[in-house]
């Protein structure tokens, strides 16, 4: 079991996975970098009068964390476009913002249900339902695998909901599983004390005793134990 501690630069949420600040998780032995649920032009695909700033945004937070750890890959777990169905200027700046960052390491994208496999070619190339590292099987997370298999995955958005309007992006670590938090700056995500999370979780087959929550501010990670804790000390705070 993981207690709770200080806040840190990083923290291992489970075997040879590190949380880090930016909601980003590294894989210790391959030295490959996770991000889940970037939604790159978003604000094109909804249609919007916002500006297309958070591509860039996140390519660079991306890019940061990879050149401070050394990482050897940056493996997408899918979500990486808000939609295919996005301008042709919007394409390019998503194509752009991913050949900086190919440049600092080789990128592999999981497909998510938001592009899925053959909607999102045009825009990112080859993309794969899966792939393994260090004995961790990827995944988007929208489809469960098999029973018994480690998978990291993102889909989820999970985060810690301190009050109305505070919400911090989350990792949840069990032995076998991993949520690693979105990167998208529009979604406040799901909260890991609700019970709409711990149903999402269920194919999974992992309770609240099971889990360990690790928020993730941009400059440090806050571990808090496990969920049934936090949620017993949080929930019972606010009746």
């Amino acid at each position: 079991m993981i207690p709770p501690a200080a806040a840190a630069e990083s923290f291992p949420v489970a075997r040879g996975v590190v949380a880090l600040p930016g909601g980003f998780a590294l894989l210790e032995t391959s030295r490959v970098l996770l991000c889940a649920d970037a939604h790159f032009g978003y604000e094109d695909v909804v249609g919007g009068a916002l500006p297309l700033w958070s591509t860039s945004e996140i390519a660079a937070t991306i890019a940061i964390a990879a050149q401070r750890h050394g990482v050897r890959e940056i493996v997408f777990l899918g979500d990486l476009l808000h939609g295919p169905a996005m301008s042709e200027g919007a394409a390019r700046a998503v194509q752009g913002a991913l050949l900086v960052l190919s440049e600092i390491a080789p990128l592999t994208f999981i497909a998510g249900n938001h592009e899925g496999r053959a909607r999102g070619r045009s825009i990112l190339g080859e993309t794969l339902e899966t792939c393994e590292r260090d004995g961790w099987h990827l995944m988007h997370g929208d489809k469960p695998p098999s029973a018994g298999t480690p998978a990291i995955i993102g889909h989820l958005h999970p985060s810690v909901h301190l009050g109305p309007n505070s919400a911090m992006p989350a990792f949840l670590g069990a032995r076998d599983l991993v949520v690693v938090p979105a990167l998208t700056p529009y979604s406040t995500g799901l909260d890991v004390l609700s019970e709409s999370c711990i149903a999402a979780l269920a194919p999974y087959g992992v309770t609240r005793s099971d889990l360990h929550v690790v928020a993730a501010s941009e400059d440090r990670v806050y571990p808090f134990g496990t969920l049934s804790r936090l949620r017993g000390f949080l929930c019972s705070d606010r009746e």
